[in-house]
């Protein structure tokens, strides 16, 4: 097993404990430990996560089927794009469960990969992967924008993703896009930025054609400033998860209850990274 994720590795712990011909020989967090130990242990199947230090899950599987050949990979991570499932799956891995999926196609995963059956999790289904070829690109170096698959012609997954950017200006156009595609949808959208960010989204957003000003009145769009918002969780160095959850679970349930709908939706950009970094915080 390697996941960074300590909770987690406990779910996957005591999920496996109810196939007793099961047996886990090994748990790892960090990527490069991962390759060692699987060239040593040589085992049967590797559950394998993306988001790993060191060395992230798709290349670590590229590497692991080199020196473990006889081992079966089922990924099982928080990514939810059909893109990354594709590319998982074009290491030689044989399965691909979301972790928030896992407490009912974990074991149904297992089970048909060591049976030497590929496994994609029913949230893929209508998508073919029989296809799936080893991308040129590592994940983390995808070079596409970050907030690219949030179209309004697109299902909007639940995801978490990081962007990283040489200026303002191209910020600015993703964000636009990112909460602009929210708000026409009828969705929610939660902005925490610096002030000057916040006055530049806005008039970005308005020329886009988006209608902020009824968003804004309806309760479906609030903004935060990012200095207030890390005082509010930070502890010296470091976030508290506590404080952290109360504050974005407090504005989440503030939007989502203003959006109409049974499928209501919010999308959140957070920046904070940069501030921190700036005062020496890395």
């Amino acid at each position: 097993m390697v996941e960074d994720s300590e909770e987690f590795r406990k779910f996957i712990c005591s999920t496996l404990a109810e196939r007793p011909e099961l047996q886990i020989v090994g748990e790892n967090t960090d990527g490069l430990q991962a390759l060692q130990r699987a060239d040593e242990l040589q085992p049967d199947l590797i559950l394998l996560d993306i988001g790993l230090q060191s060395l992230n899950g798709i290349e670590v599987a590229r590497q692991i089927l080199k020196l473990s050949p006889k081992s079966k990979i089922l990924f099982v991570t928080q990514e939810s794009s059909a893109d990354v499932v594709r590319e998982a799956l074009g290491t030689g891995a044989h399965g691909y469960v979301v972790k928030t999926d896992a407490g009912s196609e974990l074991l149904i995963g297992v089970s048909s990969v060591l049976r030497g059956d590929q496994f994609v999790g029913r949230r893929f289904a209508g998508h073919d992967f029989a296809g799936a070829s080893d991308a040129a690109a590592s994940l983390e170096f995808r070079t596409q924008s970050a907030f690219e698959p949030l179209r309004l012609n697109m299902k909007i997954a639940r995801r978490h993703e990081v962007g990283f950017y040489p200026d303002d200006a191209s910020l600015l156009v993703d964000v636009t896009q990112f909460i602009g595609t929210a708000l026409k949808a009828g969705h929610g959208a939660i902005v925490v930025a610096t002030e000057s960010h916040q006055n530049s989204l806005l008039r970005r957003l308005e020329t886009h054609g988006v209608d902020i000003a009824a968003a804004i009145e309806q309760g479906r769009y609030i903004s935060v400033d990012a200095a207030d918002a890390l005082s509010a969780f930070m502890i010296n160095p470091m976030p508290d998860p506590a404080r952290f959850l109360k504050l974005f679970g407090d504005l989440i349930v503030t939007v989502a209850k203003a959006v109409k709908g049974e499928q209501a939706r919010v999308a959140v950009f957070r920046e904070g990274v940069q501030l921190l970094w700036a005062q020496g915080n890395a």
